[in-house]
């Protein structure tokens, strides 16, 4: 919002440079006496000297009353200059894997201890961040789905939600991508109001836990209008995973200072999240390094865009009666010593 002063008609104020013309008339003709005399001679001994000055500050309040009249009919007024945002905006449910597979470094560079979990977060928060008018949910998922956070506009408090979650905050084991599915399916349901439902779901592995399947929760998604854009992430080939703490999520370190390996982990089969998006009329996508979840996240962005209006308008808050008040109050104490003490004789 901005604030500026004006006046609505701006044309009166040229009405002022009379006042100086007319008060230099009047000054050139004299005023009329109030007691005409055959002689001067007669009145001047009369008394003492007269108080000229009283004529002059009464042709002065005069004319500035008259002035401060004119300000006042130029209507000033302060404008206030107001922009809302109507924006039609897309409900977003994120849905993220928590499984201990998440935990593989296999996503990072070289001598780089990024775990497939660590950058799917800082991706999902910087998408977060270009989506500042969609409402915006999370399901997080392992053996089971918990719901992070409900749909919300307080993209702030959902980043802090994704910054405090770790491998190992689900103690199910396993990848149940079609209850996590359906759990966000039934969020969106909700939200009688929404124009545009969308589901992205982020995972590195195979269906092996739920109750239900992930084709059976996409078609639950698709039947209530949301699409669903599946992102399979990792590498196609056997990598290790490595030792952590599940009660942080941090990894572990052997004295060394090097990475504990684990079990081998072999690559999932994504052809579920391919059928899932078809479904669903999504699209499905492969990310084997930051850098290519990056671009996914960001031609998502590009394809599920916000409409967003501009309304502006102007509010104003009239300022006449100020000078206007002052014109009264000076044409008033005129008026009082003109009958007073500046009285002259009739």
């Amino acid at each position: 919002m901005s604030t500026h002063f004006q006046f609505q008609y701006p044309w009166v104020l040229g009405l002022l440079a009379l006042l100086p013309v007319y008060a230099f008339l009047r000054g050139r003709a004299g005023g009329r006496a109030a007691v005409g005399f055959s002689s001067a001679e007669i009145v001047r001994a009369a008394g003492g000297a007269a108080r000229a000055a009283a004529g002059r500050l009464q042709i002065f309040f005069r004319l500035f009353s008259v002035g401060l009249a004119l300000v006042a009919l130029a209507g000033p007024r302060f404008a206030n200059d107001r922009t809302e945002t109507q924006s039609s905006g897309v409900d977003i449910m994120l849905v993220l894997d928590l499984s201990w597979s998440m935990m593989s470094l296999d996503m990072g560079g070289q001598n780089e201890e990024s775990t497939r979990f660590g950058i799917a977060s800082s991706v999902l928060q910087d998408f977060i961040a270009k989506r500042p008018s969609d409402r915006i949910g999370l399901v997080a998922f392992s053996g089971v789905p918990y719901l992070a956070s409900p749909l919300t506009l307080n993209h702030e408090w959902l980043a802090e939600v994704i910054h405090r979650l770790h491998i190992g905050t689900i103690r199910e084991l396993g990848t149940a991508i079609g209850d996590a599915t359906a759990a966000a399916a039934k969020r969106l349901k909700m939200l009688k109001d929404a124009k545009s439902r969308l589901i992205i779901l982020l995972t590195d592995g195979d269906n092996n836990a739920g109750e239900i399947a992930p084709v059976p929760a996409a078609q639950v998604a698709a039947a209530i209008g949301a699409k669903i854009y599946t992102i399979g992430i990792g590498i196609e080939e056997p990598c290790k995973l490595p030792a952590f703490d599940v009660a942080t999520g941090k990894l572990r370190h052997g004295p060394g200072g090097e990475i504990i390996p684990t079990i081998t982990l072999q690559p999932a089969n994504y052809t579920v999240l391919g059928e899932m998006a078809r479904l669903s009329r999504g699209r499905f996508y492969r990310a084997t390094n930051r850098r290519e979840l990056q671009s996914i996240y960001d031609e998502i962005d590009r394809l599920e865009k916000t409409e967003v209006k501009l309304r502006r308008y102007t509010t104003f808050t009239p300022l006449f009666q100020w000078p206007l008040l002052g014109a009264f109050a000076i044409l008033l104490l005129e008026l009082v010593l003109a009958a007073t003490r500046w009285r002259r004789l009739p």
